[in-house]
């Protein structure tokens, strides 16, 4: 009995001491070029239509979404949009991981449609991007039956979730052939979060998530790695970027973020960086609260009238 109890006391002891620490890393970071223009929104409360289709009959497979939309009008007529995307490497988890955070977003008057999208091995790049563009069309087709401003999209990832979202507003926002057969003009987004970012897949030679993702070696596709880049697609249009990372990130080094800012600012598009001090991958995740209200305020700022 003595024994277990100390068992029990030694188990409430470390949960304390980890969720202590959490709360300490949480508070830990540098807020590179705050904007001061805007807070974030008042709470609003939210409903959420689970399950929603946005993929079509004939697609290789079935892909749903949640669909969190506030309860009343909150300042504009109808509500602005954040397209939300999951990591998992390409290959695995799913929107649940996102829920939080659209709950979040939901929260302060945004709809959030929180999206599934095909995996690798099976599916290789660029069936996801193909996801992404789709449900961004669902968002225009369906802006009159939920209320939505399908002119003020925008997008929120993390990790492989970050590089899909990226990728598909600075595409949009070019002549690539990527925007081929399913993107163009019409899957534009106005800003992008972006969590954990991968954006130079370059420099990752062929690791095996990059390798399985793209189907083959950097050395066997070079063209393949560049065009599933982000940082290869940044132009003068791209839309603001709000990025949050962790600065001791193993798995997607922080200069990842540093180098696709410095892009972005060479093209004089306007980003802030929100740099995690103690933190790496999956801990940026774990404690990200402070970086979404941050990013929330973020993209209140750019729907301003």
């Amino acid at each position: 009995m003595l024994v277990s109890k100390h068992r029990e006391n030694v188990k409430t002891g470390v949960v304390t001491a980890l969720i202590g620490s959490l709360l300490i890393l949480a508070g830990c970071a540098t807020h590179h070029n705050r904007s001061a223009s805007a807070g974030v929104p008042d709470e609003v409360a939210f409903r959420v239509e689970k399950d929603l289709r946005f993929s079509p009959s004939d697609w290789p497979e079935a892909l749903f979404a949640d669909l969190y939309l506030p309860s009343r009008q909150v300042l504009q007529r109808r509500h602005p949009v954040v397209l939300m995307v999951h990591g998992g490497g390409w290959q695995r988890r799913s929107r649940e991981d996102m829920a939080w955070i659209a709950e979040e977003v939901a929260s302060h008057g945004f709809a959030v449609l929180n999206i599934d999208y095909r995996f690798a091995p099976d599916h290789t790049f660029p069936a996801q991007l193909h996801d992404l563009q789709l449900a961004r069309k669902w968002l225009n087709r369906h802006a009159e039956e939920y209320q939505l401003d399908a002119t003020q999209v925008s997008g929120f990832g993390f990790s492989s979730g970050a590089h899909l979202i990226a990728l598909l507003a600075l595409v949009a926002s070019t002549d690539s052939e990527l925007n081929q057969p399913y993107g163009g003009p019409e899957t534009r987004l106005n800003a992008v979060v972006t969590g954990g970012l991968p954006s130079d897949l370059m420099a990752f030679g062929s690791g095996k998530l990059i390798r399985q993702f793209l189907g083959g070696e950097q050395q066997q596709m070079p063209e393949t790695y560049r065009k599933a880049s982000p940082i290869s697609h940044v132009t003068a249009d791209a839309p603001p970027f709000f990025l949050f990372h962790g600065a001791m990130d193993r798995l997607v080094p922080f200069s990842q973020a540093e180098r696709f800012r410095e892009a972005l600012e060479d093209h004089q598009v306007y980003s802030e960086l929100y740099e995690m001090h103690l933190r790496g991958h999956v801990t940026s995740f774990l404690t990200a609260g402070d970086a979404v209200d941050e990013a929330i305020g973020f993209l209140a700022g750019q729907h301003e009238d």
